[in-house]
């Protein structure tokens, strides 16, 4: 699997990381174009004009862009970089995620709880499993990947989560085949990429149950 969750199929368009020199699909990667005033604009669902400079998704491969000067050197021309710019990308990125997943459950194609998610599992229905970065590793353990090279996600809260599917929090989730779920897995992909799980899992509190 690549880093954005898919297979790598010839038909998969490919771009080359401006900070890496690597040529990988698109769907591993964060589009950036430059605005009107030279100010270096992140461009998620790659549907802004103009030209693309493509960074691998991910944090520290976005920073060196930004103090390198390569956005600079891509675009061949001054630029103004936002010192905020990943905090933006995973802002937009973690929304893209929220929101297909609450589609996808709209679709009946995702279900939230324990319980559930378990039936899910345990008849083959489930080819995602989704649980919060801040939940009981025990109770998170009781739960057994798809078979049939199911995917995992796991960069999400109980509290982000949980909005996906109105709740306050959710621990364990699944999605079934079809519709937008493997869009869900590249988009988490990326955003996985933008986190700092050893920052996210130090302190605060455990999620431990579904509400």
């Amino acid at each position: 699997m690549t880093r954005g969750g898919r297979s790598n199929e010839t038909d998969d368009p490919e771009r080359k990381c401006i900070v890496s020199g690597e040529v990988q699909p698109k769907a591993g990667l964060i589009r950036f174009c430059l605005g009107p005033d030279g100010q270096i604009v992140a461009d998620v669902m790659s549907k802004l004009p103009g030209r693309g400079f493509y960074v691998t998704a991910n944090r520290a491969m976005i920073v060196k862009a930004a103090k390198k000067g390569l956005f600079a050197r891509a675009a061949k021309q001054p630029v103004t970089v936002p010192d905020d710019l990943t905090d933006q990308v995973e802002v937009f990125l973690l929304r893209r995620v929220i929101e297909m997943i609450s589609l996808t459950r709209k679709a009946n194609a995702a279900v939230m709880g324990y319980e559930k998610v378990k039936d899910w599992l345990q008849s083959g229905k489930a080819v995602v499993l989704l649980q919060s970065s801040d939940g009981s590793e025990r109770g998170k353990t009781k739960l057994r990947m798809p078979a049939e090279n199911g995917k995992h996600i796991g960069c999400l809260t109980a509290g982000e989560l949980g909005l996906a599917f109105g709740r306050e929090r959710a621990i364990h989730a699944a999605l079934a085949a079809g519709g937008l779920t493997m869009r869900v897995v590249e988009e988490a992909a990326r955003l996985e990429g933008l986190r700092a799980q050893s920052a996210r899992q130090d302190g605060g509190e455990t999620a431990l149950k579904d509400t």
